[in-house]
């Protein structure tokens, strides 16, 4: 079956999502500030190591300046932000952290490398293997996650099901053109994109990193043209 990867993906961050929503009733604040905190720093540690694996620095800038551009734009944030409102007035949730709750589950499950090899591996035909271990971590980070964040986690599988499947379904259409360096290259911008989603975190600001998201595409174009493969 098509998707079964990314949909039982999606059932693990559900079920991780409402354990870690009973625990974040029972905490206090400041339980739950630290625990937040230490997502922050955890997140760094994945973005920097990501973000190690690209050897363009220059496709890294490009990307980056390019696709925050297009992202502005468009408005990715304002528009998911809009998403989360609309989905909080209508189930009455209080939480006044729900959309951080939605976009940085989102980026921490989706800008790794597992999650680009594994929706290429389903969108080829084969078994989602990948996917199916990596459904595996993420129930488990969602458990952390909505521990600290509340049942906004949950919501999270929104835009999850949107952009791993359309990478399942992209790569359907056009085969495997993602050579290693070319991912690498992306995977090296999604790691800067995690490093600002850790200061987020940690220092309680409010980089818009969403809408730096058309940067990945970029990447993809540049070092597919001007990277040897």
């Amino acid at each position: 079956m098509i998707f079964t990867g990314t949909i039982v993906n999606a059932a693990a961050i559900i079920a991780g999502s409402l354990i870690g929503h009973f625990f974040h009733a029972h905490l206090p604040k400041r339980i739950v500030d630290g625990v937040i905190r230490g997502m922050g720093l955890i997140t760094f540690y994945i973005g920097f190591t990501m973000a190690m694996k690209s050897d363009q620095v220059l496709i890294i800038l490009v990307s980056l300046v390019i696709g925050t551009i297009v992202g502005e734009w468009i408005n990715i944030d304002k528009g998911l932000e809009n998403l989360s409102t609309s989905v909080k007035e209508k189930f009455h949730f209080k939480n006044e952290r729900f959309a951080e709750g939605m976009i940085t589950p989102f980026l921490l499950f989706c800008m790794g490398s597992m999650t680009l090899l594994g929706a290429i591996e389903e969108g080829l035909g084969n078994e989602p293997r990948l996917l199916l271990t990596k459904s595996v971590m993420d129930g488990i980070s969602s458990i952390a996650l909505a521990s600290a964040l509340g049942i906004s986690v949950l919501f999270s599988v929104i835009p999850l099901l949107i952009y791993q499947g359309g990478i399942t379904l992209l790569t359907m259409v056009v085969g495997n053109q993602f050579s290693q360096p070319v991912l690498n290259e992306m995977t090296g911008v999604g790691g800067i994109l995690l490093i600002g989603m850790g200061f987020n975190l940690v220092t309680n600001t409010r980089l818009k990193i969403l809408n730096m998201l058309p940067a990945l595409v970029v990447a993809i174009v540049l070092a597919y043209f001007f990277v040897k493969h």
